[in-house]
C-alpha cells in the first residue's frame, strides 16, 4: 500500500523538506509515503485568486493514482484521533488500495478537489500553514503505523 501526498507548493523551505523526509523515511515498507508536488500558481497584488486555486486543483486531481481512495485535507472534515487514523490505516492495508491525501495551497483546496474526495478529514480547527501540514501528516501517518506495530514511540 501507498499513501500518495499530493500537495500545492514545491519550493519549500530546508526545514519543511527534512521534516517531512524524516518521518517519510521512517514509515515501514508495506506503506510507503510518497509526496506529489504541485506547483503554486504565481500569487501578486492583482492575481485571480480564484483561477490560480482552480487551476492548481486540476493539477492535484489529474496527479491522483487511478483506484487510490482520496481523502480531502479540509477544516470542515472529520477529526480523527491518532488511534482512529491507525485504524484507517489498517483499514487502508487490508484492502490493498492505495490512498491519496489532498492538502491545498493558501488559500485551501479547489472545489473540484473536495468534490473528488471520498472522505474529507481536518486535522484541527485550528488553520496550519500548508507547508507544515505536511510534516504533520508525515509524523501522524509514522505514528499511526506505530501503534499498529505496537512501537512505543506512541506513548
Amino acid at each position: 500500500m501507498q499513501v500518495n501526498l499530493i500537495a500545492v507548493g514545491n519550493r519549500m523551505p530546508d526545514w519543511v523538506a527534512q521534516g517531512y523526509e524524516e518521518y517519510a523515511r521512517r514509515m515501514p515498507p508495506e506503506c510507503r509515503l510518497r509526496l506529489i508536488e504541485i506547483a503554486a500558481g504565481k500569487r501578486g497584488k492583482s492575481a485571480d485568486i480564484q483561477r490560480i486555486v482552480q487551476q492548481e486543483g486540476e493539477k492535484m486531481l489529474a496527479a491522483i493514482p487511478p483506484g487510490s481512495e482520496v481523502i480531502a485535507m479540509d477544516v470542515e472534515g472529520r477529526h480523527w484521533s491518532t488511534e482512529q487514523l491507525a485504524g484507517q490505516m489498517e483499514n487502508w492495508m487490508q484492502q490493498g488500495r492505495d490512498t491519496t491525501l489532498l492538502v491545498g495551497g493558501p488559500e485551501g483546496l479547489a472545489p473540484a478537489c473536495r468534490q473528488r474526495a471520498d472522505r474529507l478529514w481536518s486535522l484541527s480547527a485550528m488553520t496550519f500553514p500548508h507547508p507544515l501540514v505536511r510534516i504533520i501528516l508525515a509524523e501522524q501517518l509514522y505514528r499511526a503505523t506505530t501503534i499498529l506495530r505496537n512501537h512505543p514511540y506512541h506513548k
